[in-house]
């Protein structure tokens, strides 16, 4: 009789057990069509659902700079108003948001999933990682609409634009860091899902989206270095930087971006695999 192949010989474990590090990373690489199979119809089924569809993608940032952008505009001073202004908050919005989304949706992409986890033995690291994929896909049509809306203010289109795709890819490595930390997190206790949002509001108002933390923090020093460290005030300063001709990030934005990425990532699969065998069971 022949013999019959376990899960294991096929690419696939019992679920409720954790492989080892490194051939779960592999069999993960080799599943990555799942990851961007489910992000594509996770994102097309999404459009879907709405008559303006795909116009969605971009009205959101688009309307959420309209809305905060008039309401601070009335309230800062002149030392936390850059110039420029409308071309430095839709750039910080749509950067964020980025940000925003990805650590939400993965902080969800387990415990939303708990039927496919729980009937299937597959490295659930693809989980989390298709959510960030389907974030990164809707970044295309918002750099879009960031260059229109860049040209139609007046910034000359320059080379130093298209360092924004390599941004992109750095910041979708760095949330999903994010998200796996997140998703893990949320399993053992679903109350995370809820303290997420008021993280991302501190984060909204800590990273400077709506005024110039430099101006705003000038006189006090110690505050605006914490700022200055904080991941997201990196990206977005770099984004800002390479599109907007009167803007200059930090220095240190220009390290630490790429930084916060690589440690997050390194510590976020870690931190997920480890909990692997328990996601089987999450409810």
């Amino acid at each position: 009789m022949a013999d019959v192949s376990s899960p294991a010989l096929d690419g696939m474990y019992p679920v409720g057990q954790r492989p080892a590090l490194g051939p779960y990373l592999v069999e993960a690489w080799r599943r990555r069509r799942f990851a961007m199979t489910l992000a594509g119809h996770r994102l097309i089924g999404g459009l879907l659902q709405n008559r303006l569809g795909i116009l969605w993608l971009v009205l959101r940032p688009l309307s959420l700079a309209l809305i905060y952008g008039t309401m601070f505009s009335f309230v800062l001073s002149d030392a936390a108003r850059p110039s420029g202004y409308a071309q430095y908050i839709i750039v910080g919005i749509c950067i964020f948001e980025f940000f925003a989304q990805s650590i939400s949706g993965g902080a969800k992409s387990i415990t939303s999933n708990s039927k496919l986890v729980q009937s299937l033995g597959f490295p659930r690291i693809l989980l989390p990682i298709s959510i960030v994929i389907e974030e990164t896909m809707k970044m295309i049509p918002v750099i879009a609409l960031t260059f229109i809306i860049l040209f139609v203010f007046g910034e000359p289109p320059a080379w130093s634009w298209l360092l924004l795709f390599p941004l992109v890819a750095v910041m979708a490595v760095f949330n999903l860091g994010c998200a796996l930390i997140a998703a893990r997190m949320s399993v053992w206790a679903r109350d995370v899902q809820q303290l997420i949002p008021i993280m991302n509001r501190v984060l909204l108002y800590a990273t400077g989206i709506f005024f110039d933390v430099d101006g705003a923090l000038a006189d006090h020093p110690l505050l605006l270095n914490i700022v200055h460290v904080i991941p997201t005030y990196g990206f977005v300063g770099v984004a800002r930087d390479v599109l907007i001709d009167s803007y200059s990030a930090p220095a240190i934005a220009w390290v630490l971006a790429p930084a916060w990425a690589i440690v997050t990532i390194a510590v976020g699969v870690i931190f997920f695999w480890r909990a692997e065998a328990r996601y089987g069971v999450v409810e």
